[in-house]
């Protein structure tokens, strides 16, 4: 197995997530209306999943041994506009972090912006993992030899492993913090 087979595999998740994101973001729309429950839950999967596990795993692991490649200039072009994608996503999710504690807080007016972030993930995401499934990854797979794909896939299967660890420690913290959204953002940033 190719170390891209998981992460298109997480790809495939994702793109579901971000199927019922867009049938709430129209309900939302038609209702005039949001549910905070469900934006937290949307931000956790793409804050937790999307972002820390498979953007994790893509830039801790695939990107950081690319970058020791000697890569054509279109790889090494595409691997750094992947690279400014996740920070777009990271911060959108930030913002639609911030815009559902003011609409959870009565602030009704957040409604618009709630519906922009909404709108960017479910633009941004299958563009995004388009790129990398058709685009990049495959191709990338040739500047490895046979057992450094095989030491990348248990690097994976290693970070996946301590994640679960890392996600709850969050928790606690977060529990500790007043706002667990900034606490989130600030203590979660990946170099990129």
């Amino acid at each position: 197995m190719l170390p891209i087979a998981l992460l298109m595999s997480e790809h495939r998740l994702i793109e579901q997530m971000i199927g019922v994101i867009e049938k709430e973001t129209s309900r939302f729309r038609q209702a005039n209306k949001a549910n905070p429950v469900f934006i937290a839950r949307a931000i956790d999967f793409i804050s937790n999943y999307a972002d820390l596990c498979h953007h994790g795993k893509e830039e801790g692991l695939l990107f950081a041994r690319l970058a020791r490649k000697k890569l054509p200039a279109k790889h090494r072009r595409v691997m750094d506009e992947l690279i400014q994608e996740h920070h777009q996503a990271r911060a959108k999710a930030h913002e639609l972090h911030r815009a559902n504690a003011k609409y959870s807080a009565g602030d009704l007016q957040a409604l618009p912006q709630i519906l922009k972030c909404l709108d960017f993930l479910v633009d941004f995401y299958p563009k995004h993992m388009e790129k990398e499934d058709k685009h990049f990854f495959l191709p990338c797979m040739d500047y490895f030899s046979a057992t450094e794909k095989k030491a990348m896939l248990e690097a994976e299967r290693e970070f996946d492993r301590n994640l679960v660890h890392q996600i709850y420690r969050n928790t606690v913290e977060q529990t500790i913090e007043p706002d667990v959204g900034t606490w989130f953002f600030r203590n979660c940033k990946r170099k990129g």
